[in-house]
């Protein structure tokens, strides 16, 4: 009880944190090996273990962000970096990750530097793809993000001073996924799959849980309007919570549907989120989009997510909620994962 007292943010953190990471890292390591297995059930289980752990190190990461699992600053940046290699998000900083992340709590906004709605409008062919490969559920959009973060410092200009740790990532990790390709092409296959699984849960759980659009304000900053507003960001907010008749069920995204909650105080951690949301909004299942209507959504509006420009009569607040929990709409947002920073 001294030592967790004394390294983690609260003695139950020990507990829930500790058994977070060591599953995490025990899931990633089993996963991994069983994709060298003979047996394709093997393989699977093992796919949506691998997956299932990133998944979990990434939610990790965003506790870490925010100061929850240890009591001191460096110990949760040193656990983030550690944890970004196993999600593949360490080609560029823990520190610019959590940058980004703090200006999306603080401004109440989305702030970007990568418009990809323009993108999209300036390549109508890659537009065409995207949404073909989208068709097919291949998380093509978050693909193109993920080609950004990996070549970082060659892409974005201010990220330019990055370069010498961006290209000793690069030589790391693809060395290591291209030797697997030689060696063991099913095992990299397998392993990008498992990548993959894990956006689609990411992009899932963040599809819904804001209602206003990004701003490229990332580098150059222009003060949000709604900056400092809670009363206007609680409603602009939506929880997703994966089950609230079951909700160990929410252990598997490590209670990010609880998002009102987070909002509320982005102090509480990811444990105490439904005691919170109990506080915030009752038992009211209508405070909440209901599972059903996330998956409704996700699959309906996945090719209109990709280049998603917002009207001016775009529903926003309580008819957000409305439509979302009816699952008739809205249509959503892709790309905002925390894990990247620009």
């Amino acid at each position: 009880m001294q030592v967790a007292t004394a390294l983690f943010k609260e003695p139950k953190g020990l507990l829930m944190n500790g058994g977070a990471l060591l599953y995490a890292v025990a899931a990633y390591v089993a996963g991994f090996a069983g994709l060298f297995h003979d047996s394709w059930m093997v393989n699977g289980a093992a796919t949506l273990a691998l997956a299932h752990a990133m998944v979990i190190a990434a939610y990790l990461i965003h506790e870490c962000g925010h100061n929850l699992v240890f009591r001191r600053s460096r110990d949760n940046a040193a656990l983030g970096r550690a944890l970004s290699w196993l999600c593949g998000s360490a080609y560029g900083t823990y520190e610019d990750m959590r940058y980004k992340h703090f200006r999306h709590h603080v401004d109440n906004d989305d702030v970007v530097w990568f418009e990809y709605d323009r993108f999209f409008e300036q390549h109508p062919l890659v537009l065409r793809l995207v949404r073909g490969l989208e068709w097919l559920y291949i998380p093509a959009h978050d693909l193109i993000m993920h080609f950004v973060m990996v070549f970082t410092s060659f892409i974005i200009p201010q990220r330019r001073d990055q370069r010498r740790r961006n290209v000793i990532v690069i030589l790391i990790r693809g060395g290591i996924f291209a030797a697997l390709l030689i060696v063991a092409p099913k095992v990299a296959i397998l392993y990008a799959l498992a990548y993959m699984i894990m956006m689609h849960v990411l992009r899932f759980m963040d599809m819904l849980q804001h209602d206003y659009p990004y701003n490229p304000t990332l580098f150059d900053y222009v003060e949000s309007p709604h900056k400092g507003d809670s009363d206007w960001e609680q409603e602009h907010t939506f929880s997703n919570p994966i089950s609230l008749v079951y909700p160990r069920l929410n252990w598997l995204t490590l209670n990010f549907g609880y998002h009102n909650a987070h909002h509320a105080d982005m102090n509480v951690p990811w444990y105490r989120l439904p005691e919170l949301h109990l506080e915030l909004a009752g038992d009211d299942p209508a405070r909440v989009i209901p599972f059903r209507s996330q998956l409704r959504l996700y699959h309906r509006n996945r090719l209109l997510r990709v280049h998603n420009p917002q009207p001016a009569d775009y529903p926003k607040g309580d008819d957000y909620l409305r439509l979302a929990r009816a699952g008739e709409g809205p249509i959503g947002g892709n790309a905002a994962s925390f894990l990247t920073s620009f």
